[in-house]
């Protein structure tokens, strides 16, 4: 699963040939999510409201790289890294 940005401790990647609605994961430790990317919602799994709160901020200001991310994935070509959050 290509690492697409990491901050704080928090890990954003997203998978190929994954599966509609495009979203990405986030990992924290023991915890995993998967987050819609146009929704920002969180479809399933679960982070510590701190780290949900950190994640949904760095998403919400990189909403249109994590869709041509998606879009890459899909077509099979590397994926751009996304800044992280500072």
């Amino acid at each position: 699963m290509p690492e697409i940005s990491r901050f704080f401790g928090i890990i954003i990647s997203m998978y190929y040939n994954e599966h509609p609605p495009p979203h990405f994961h986030a990992r924290y430790g023991e915890h995993k999510a998967l987050i819609a990317i146009d929704s920002l919602t969180l479809l399933k799994g679960s982070l510590p409201p701190r780290v949900l709160g950190l994640v949904i901020e760095w998403a919400t200001r990189h909403q249109a790289d994590l869709m041509e991310d998606w879009r890459l994935a899909r077509e099979q070509e590397p994926l751009n890294k996304v800044a992280p959050l500072e």
